[in-house]
């Protein structure tokens, strides 16, 4: 008996990729036009979680996790794409989904915080924030 494992002959064959549809309907994820958004917070300790960024110019809205909140802010990214993602299947513009979402402020983990919707001149802008914390 042969210790040599048999190979596969599908090995060989020609792969194709078909594409069936496009995929969910989600907002733009990068913008250099006007945006407004607002801090999440950690609901346990109110550490600052990341932020929710939305601007109608480019229909773009995303979730920007401070990178000093570690794993617990990746995880929470989750929930605030999956509501993101939800109202662009709605048809609803990323100022309106951004309103949806102040008015059901709970997220897993975190809240957005009262008062703390502001306008940025840039996705940008929000980026930079989550990063220099």
């Amino acid at each position: 008996m042969s210790s040599e494992r048999p190979i596969n002959p599908r090995f060989d064959d020609d792969m194709w990729f078909n594409e069936v549809s496009p995929g969910p309907p989600r907002y733009q994820t990068r913008t250099e036009k006007p945006v407004r958004y607002f801090t999440v917070v950690d609901k346990q300790g109110g550490a600052v979680l990341g932020y929710v960024w939305a601007g109608d110019e480019d229909d773009a809205a995303a979730w920007e996790p401070r990178q000093a909140a570690g794993p617990r802010a990746q995880a929470e990214g989750s929930v605030w794409h999956a509501r993101l993602g939800e109202a662009k299947g709605r048809g609803i513009l990323p100022s309106q989904a951004l309103a949806e979402l102040l008015a059901n402020p709970e997220g897993n983990k975190g809240r957005a915080l009262p008062g703390s919707l502001t306008d940025a001149p840039n996705a940008g802008v929000v980026k930079a924030l989550a990063k220099s914390d």
